[in-house]
């Protein structure tokens, strides 16, 4: 297989699970403080430590072939590169706030005022699309302070909690993005580096797979097996093994993770005893 080469953040909200996800896709690299470039031991492939604004540029020039950047910092950059994934973290997103005393009915309220922001082309999109004319600050760094300054009366920024606007003084009024950890590719790839991204989105795909699935075991009555079976279908159907104990079975499943409260319930009012759930490592169906 040819080597591929993998950008991701260097430190900030994405750094931590972009790596904590390639280890548990088993793949095992050189790490060191402040190393730029890593060689993994164990895949052809080399991780490339970036700020996450740069990751889109270097992968449309091919300097890296694919790259974990968050979708808001992708399409603002507005960079020509192919989305092959989403990891299903990093979620947040893109709002507008004002000050708490602001009377806000609407987005029409924004009309002839000021928006300071990082992201301009993400926010311009959405004025002009609601048909609201604001002036646009770009800056950089902390926009909550914008308000309190009079540098402008609304910001556009990332929202994951809330509690960064509240401590400023600042109400969420507008939701206009919402954005998760993308993996992106080059869209000049070859041949042979495209078969090593596959073997890598197998990876990547048995262990998103597995996030979303827990193993239950469970005993049960024999004459409550098929409801059981309803409930819990599998990716093909239920294990049923046989227990020592006289019209009892085990049956041994898999369970989608958004499911998991309200098919317990169920279970359990079907006769189940002896619930026992445990996480998946990696699910390869």
């Amino acid at each position: 297989m040819e080597k591929i080469r993998l950008a991701i953040q260097k430190s900030g909200r994405l750094s931590e699970k972009s790596l904590e996800l390639i280890k548990e896709c088993g793949v095992s690299y050189a790490s060191g403080t402040g190393k730029l470039l890593a060689n993994c031991y164990n895949f052809p492939m080399e991780i490339l430590f970036l700020r996450d604004d740069d990751i889109p540029g270097y992968v449309e020039d091919g300097v890296a072939d694919i790259g974990i950047v968050g979708e808001n910092v992708l399409v603002e950059s507005n960079k020509k590169v192919k989305i092959i994934d989403t990891l299903g973290f990093g979620r947040c997103r893109l709002s507008i706030a004002v000050a708490r005393t602001m009377t806000y009915n609407d987005i029409q309220d924004l009309n002839g005022k000021s928006i300071a922001t990082s992201y301009p082309t993400i926010l311009g999109k959405f004025l002009k699309e609601k048909g609201v004319k604001a002036e646009i600050h770009e800056i950089s760094g902390s926009v909550e302070i914008a308000p309190g300054i009079g540098l402008a009366e609304g910001i556009c920024d990332l929202v994951s909690t809330g509690s960064t606007l509240l401590s400023n003084g600042l109400k969420e009024v507008e939701t206009i993005f919402n954005s998760e950890a993308v993996l992106i590719s080059h869209k000049g790839i070859s041949a042979e580096k495209q078969m090593t991204i596959d073997k890598l989105l197998f990876r990547l795909n048995s262990v998103k797979k597995a996030k979303n699935t827990k193993y239950i075991l469970l005993n049960a009555p024999n004459a409550s097996i098929a409801e059981i079976i309803d409930i819990l279908p599998g990716i093909n159907s239920p294990t049923v093994q046989p227990l020592a104990k006289v019209g009892w079975s085990s049956l041994h499943s898999v369970l989608n993770a958004d499911d998991f409260w309200e098919k317990i319930e169920a279970l359990k009012k079907a006769g189940a005893e002896g619930i026992l759930v445990m996480p998946i490592e990696n699910l390869i169906a």
